[in-house]
């Protein structure tokens, strides 16, 4: 699904959401400097891999968290992780670098990618790329889930210590 596609799967599923177009960005400190609204919503993702390259991940976080795969690893109870590559996130999501998002999830249509969400977001808004890195969306994180479940797949929750916040 490119944005366009995601905007009309969205409103054919009912979920109410703000979008906000813009340059393309690439890192959380691109998006920061667009001065966004809802500053409490953003995140970032991970797409990760385990050591044999058997298993994927997809982990949504707050953006101002420090990435700490170590602890992610154990929270997940998975294999040694790692950024999996441009390639890879091609070949299941069918995004671009810098455009990561749960809604990428859309395009795994074997569901090879468990998708594991920061709890902080639970009955809070977020926001994700709609599968572009041009706008971001803002919703309901249940909204977000529903379509996430709809889809099929593997979710689970993850809880980030307050260490990992930047001082």
């Amino acid at each position: 699904m490119n944005k366009k596609e995601v905007y009309q799967y969205l409103d054919a599923q009912g979920i109410r959401y703000e979008v906000a177009e813009h340059r393309p960005v690439f890192t959380v400190e691109d998006a920061g400097a667009l001065q966004l609204p809802h500053p409490e919503a953003g995140a970032k993702n991970l797409f990760l891999r385990d050591d044999k390259k058997k298993n994927y991940y997809l982990v949504t976080m707050r953006d101002h968290l420090t990435v700490d795969l170590k602890q992610i690893q154990q929270a997940i109870g998975s294999r040694r992780l790692s950024f999996a590559s441009e390639e890879d996130l091609r070949k299941f999501l069918a995004l671009e670098r810098g455009s990561v998002t749960p809604l990428g999830l859309l395009n795994d249509a074997e569901r090879k990618v468990k998708f594991y969400l920061d709890r902080y977001f639970s009955g809070h808004l977020i926001s994700v790329h709609p599968n572009e890195n041009t706008a971001t969306v803002f919703l309901q994180t249940e909204a977000l889930l529903s379509v996430l479940d709809a889809h099929g797949g593997c979710r689970g929750w993850i809880e980030f210590p307050e260490a990992l916040e930047r001082v």
